[in-house]
C-alpha cells in the first residue's frame, strides 16, 4: 500500500509539470519539477530557516546556522560566475539599502517566529499539513500584496544604492561572500563551545512534521546529517532554478501576486496603484497564473512538501489553540506585509541577496536575525 501511495505522488508530480509544461511552455514545467524538489528537501530534511535561528538563540545550537552558511557559500560559489558570464541572460538578487530594508527585515525576522515559518517555511508546512501555517497563508498572502502595492513608498523614504560586489570582479565576489559566511559559522561554533552542555550531556533539538513537534536528543559536537544534506541538495536546486528562470529562487512575489489577483477578481482595481499598476507586475497580473514563475515554483513547493511529508504514511499533525492560530496569522500579515519593505524573505533576500553578492542580503541577515531575537521572546511571553 505504501509503494502504490509513493508511486502515485510520484506519478501526480509528473503529470502536474507536465500539464503546467503543455499549458504555459517547458520552462515552467521545469519549474514545477525544481518546485516540487525545494518542497520535498525542506520538508524530507526538515530544513528550516526559522527553526535553525531559534535552536541558536534559545539553546546556542549552531546547527541550522552552519547548514545555512554552506548553502548560501555554495550558492555563491556555484552561480557568481554563470551570472557574471551570462551576459545579462542571468541576474541576481541585488536591492538597495533603504530605509524600509531595515525596518521591514527586523519586522519579518519578528513575525517569523510567532507564526514558526518564514516565506519557504509557510508554504512547504502548508503542504505537509500544519493548521498554523494554513492560518498564517491567506494573511500572509494579503501582507504581501498590500506591501508591494505600498513598496514605492517605503523606498521613497530614502537610502543607499545597491552595493553589488560582482562589479568587483568574480573572484573578489566569492571571496568576500564566502569568508563572510565562514565568519558567521565560526562566530556561532565560538559562541555554542560556551555555552556547550557537558559532553556526556546532548542538546534537544525540536522540529516539526506537519504540525507535529518531535525532540530528537543531538549531541552537541555532531553535525546532524539531515542540515548539510539540505543545505547541498538546496545548493544544487538554487542553481538549476537560476539556469532555468534566469533569475535566483524566490517566494514573496509569487504569494503577493495570488493575493492581487484574488483583490482583482472580487473588484479591485489595479488602475493608478504605483506597483501593482506598472509593468512588469501590471503585466503578470494580467497574464495567467501558471505564466509566474515564482508562482509555479511555490504550487511545486506545496506539492513537494506535501508528498515528502507522507511518503512514510500519514503524519500525526497536532492542533493548535484557536488563540495561537489568531496570533500566528496576525503575525501573518505583518510577516507578508514586511517582505515586501525587505525586498524579500529568507530565500528571497537572505539567500538571494547574500548569494548574488548583492550587501543588502547582509543588512536582511543582520536585522531579521535581532528581530528574530525579540520574537523568540514575543513567541513565549504568548504561549503563557
Amino acid at each position: 500500500m505504501l509503494s502504490l501511495s509513493r508511486l502515485l505522488f510520484v506519478l501526480g508530480g509528473l503529470t502536474g509539470a507536465l500539464a503546467v509544461a503543455y499549458a504555459a511552455g517547458v520552462r515552467q514545467g521545469l519549474l514545477v519539477l525544481l518546485g516540487i524538489g525545494f518542497g520535498a528537501v525542506l520538508q524530507g530534511a526538515r530544513f528550516g530557516f526559522t527553526t535553525g535561528w531559534r535552536d541558536f538563540i534559545e539553546s546556542r545550537n549552531p546547527q541550522g546556522l552552519w547548514a545555512q552558511m554552506l548553502l548560501l557559500g555554495l550558492a555563491a560559489a556555484l552561480t557568481l560566475p554563470l551570472i557574471a558570464g551570462s551576459g545579462g541572460e542571468l541576474v541576481g538578487a541585488v536591492s538597495p539599502l533603504t530605509i524600509s530594508l531595515v525596518l521591514g527585515a527586523f519586522l519579518f525576522g519578528l513575525a517569523m517566529q510567532i507564526t514558526d515559518g518564514c516565506g519557504s517555511g509557510t508554504l512547504y508546512k502548508a503542504g505537509a499539513g500544519a493548521p498554523l501555517s494554513f492560518a498564517v497563508l491567506p494573511t500572509f498572502m494579503l501582507g504581501s500584496f498590500l506591501g508591494a502595492s505600498h513598496q514605492p513608498a517605503w523606498i521613497a523614504l530614502g537610502g543607499l544604492p545597491a552595493v553589488d560586489l560582482l562589479k568587483f570582479g568574480v573572484p573578489t565576489a566569492v571571496l568576500v561572500t564566502v569568508a563572510g559566511c565562514a565568519a558567521v559559522a565560526l562566530v556561532a561554533g565560538l559562541m555554542s563551545k560556551r555555552t556547550a552542555a557537558p559532553v556526556s550531556g546532548t542538546l534537544n533539538v525540536t522540529w516539526s512534521v506537519g504540525a507535529a513537534s518531535v525532540s530528537t536528543p543531538t549531541p552537541p559536537a555532531v553535525w546532524a546529517r539531515r542540515w548539510w544534506l539540505g543545505a547541498l541538495l538546496l545548493a544544487g536546486l538554487y542553481v538549476l532554478h537560476l539556469l532555468v528562470a534566469g533569475q535566483p529562487w524566490g517566494i514573496v512575489y509569487g504569494i503577493g501576486l495570488w493575493g492581487a489577483k484574488i483583490a482583482s477578481a472580487i473588484g479591485w482595481s489595479p488602475v493608478g496603484d504605483a506597483f501593482w499598476g506598472v509593468d512588469p507586475h501590471a503585466l503578470r497580473l494580467a497574464e495567467p497564473l501558471l505564466a509566474d514563475v515564482t508562482s509555479v515554483t511555490n504550487i511545486g513547493l506545496i506539492y513537494g512538501a506535501l508528498a515528502a511529508s507522507r511518503w512514510n504514511g500519514t503524519p500525526s499533525i497536532s492542533s493548535p489553540s484557536a488563540r495561537r492560530l489568531i496570533i500566528a496569522s496576525i503575525a501573518g500579515l505583518v510577516l507578508g506585509y514586511s517582505s515586501r519593505m525587505a525586498f524579500g524573505c529568507n530565500v528571497g533576500a537572505y539567500l538571494g541577496g547574500i548569494a548574488s553578492a548583492s550587501l543588502h542580503g547582509w543588512v536582511w541577515f543582520a536585522l531579521a536575525f535581532i528581530g528574530s531575537i525579540y520574537g523568540v521572546r514575543l513567541r513565549k511571553r504568548l504561549a503563557q
